[in-house]
Formats: structure tokens, sequence, C-alpha cells
């Protein structure tokens, strides 16, 4: 049986990042600027706030970054405001040991958008976190020592968790942990997690997120098909982000999103 095909807005790019980051490129007026060109109507920044995080690179953003950021944001309503809604959010990386600290920094100030996801997990053969999300070959091979079916159990338990503690608007990355590793799959015992997952985030009356960076991974957006349906099935709202790393990916592909959701929910 079919399920009715879900609405969602591609005026709207509600995930771009910006050098801020340190692995983004371009000045927020840069994808500002590309968002007006391709005839948007909205977007919203969504940078990263970590914590408690120990890597070999910074890939979030400081407090200090962060007051920067705001600023910038409200320089560029004031000039742009006009022609494009600027929304000014965070993507917070859930980390269980430090729930508190990123409790009282998202209370400090004010966000457009706290998108939930979990990037980095501890893992006892390694000093460093493992970045889940990273394409490069220690990542990979780390991750295929230690066991995907185990990693993945602690992603989504995390993200669940992560729902159901922080203050979130909308879920990102249901499906993209280890999206860089061969021949990934989900065991029976992930779906049933995943359901609890989309349980806690209908409870919480979050969003999910379709984001367009998937088609140019693995030829198709995240969340995935299958998953897409899951999550149609909780009726839970979806928007749209291209998790623009460069201006040049705002708004991608979000011409392909409707097709994308009409062949999903069919059966």
């Amino acid at each position: 049986m079919s399920l009715p095909t879900p609405f969602i807005d591609t005026r709207c790019d509600g995930h771009i990042h910006t050098r801020f980051c340190h692995h983004a490129k371009g000045e927020m007026e840069d994808y500002v600027l590309a968002a007006i060109r391709k005839g948007l109507a909205e977007i919203c920044f969504l940078e990263h706030m970590e914590a408690g995080i120990s890597y070999h690179e910074s890939t979030w953003l400081t407090e200090d970054d962060f007051d920067l950021y705001f600023l910038e944001g409200k320089r560029l309503r004031q000039q742009y405001g006009d022609r494009l809604k600027i929304g000014l959010g965070v993507e917070v990386g859930f980390n269980p040991e430090c729930a508190e600290e990123l409790l009282t920094r998202l209370a400090g100030r004010h966000w457009d958008r706290i998108g939930i996801s979990f990037h980095y997990a501890r893992m006892p053969d390694h000093h460093h976190h493992l970045n889940l999300l990273s394409r490069k070959e220690e990542n990979i091979r780390r991750a295929h020592d230690i066991g995907p079916a185990s990693i993945l159990d602690s992603y989504f338990k995390n993200l669940k968790e992560a729902v159901e503690v922080l203050p979130g608007t909308v879920l990102c990355h249901l499906d993209a942990a280890l999206r860089y590793l061969p021949g990934l799959t989900y065991s029976s015992s992930h779906l049933d997690q995943i359901d609890v997952l989309l349980e806690a985030v209908k409870m919480k009356g979050m969003s999910a997120e379709i984001n367009t960076s998937g088609l140019a991974i693995r030829g198709e957006p995240f969340p995935s098909a299958p998953l897409l349906r899951r999550i149609v099935a909780h009726d839970i709202p979806l928007v749209a982000g291209s998790d623009a790393h460069r201006p040049e990916d705002v708004g991608r592909s979000f011409d392909t999103l409707a097709g994308f959701l009409t062949s999903a929910v069919s059966p």
C-alpha cells in the first residue's frame, strides 16, 4: 500500500556550512549570494558544535567562532533580508559524556534551527574519537576493525539519547554513519533501533532532514528510500538540506526531491 507523498519545501536549504567549521570553503556571504542566484527563498546556516571530542583536527566552531558567526549573520540579514530569509542554526554533535555542557552552550544563544547529529564516537582501541562520517582511510580502517554492526548499535542508541536530551528541532544524518564503508548493511536489530529513534523524533515534534549530499556519495539522498518510508509512516515532517560545504552546492539537486519522495513512498 502506498503512503501519501509528503510535502517538502525545496525553496529553503536548511543545512549549510561555511569556512567557520574549518572544512568548508567560502564566507557566509558567498552562500547567501549563491542562494539568491538560485532563486531560493530561505536558507539556514547549520554550523558544527561539538564538546569533549579528541580528534586530530577541529571540524567545529569554538564559542569565539560562534560570536563571529552571529555577528556576520546579523550583518547579512540587514543587507540581504529583503531578498532572502537567513536563519542562523547549529548542527550539534551529541557526546553523552558532555551533555550538560552542550545544553548550557545551546541555552546561551537563540538558534533558528537545532540539528541533531552524532559524528564522533569514543572507541576502546584508540585515544582519539572515531569520526563516523569520514572518508579518510584511517577512519574506515578503524571502523572495519572494530566492527560495523557494533558501531551502528552505538550510533542509533546515541542519536536516540540526543533526541531525548537536547532541544533539537531536526534530525540530521539518520543513516550517514559509516557512509564510506563498502558493503554496509543494516540488521533487523538496527531497523528496530531506527523505529524507536523515529518514535522519539515524533514525540519531540521534530522534523527529519532529507540531505542531498548523498547523491554525490551513493546516488540517492540521505536517508535511503526504505528509511524514508519509515519516516513518512511515523508522520514526521521533512525538511530539505544540501549540507553545502561550497557555495555552489547550495540547493544542489533540490529539483530531484519531489520525484525521489514519490518513488520512495510507492510500493
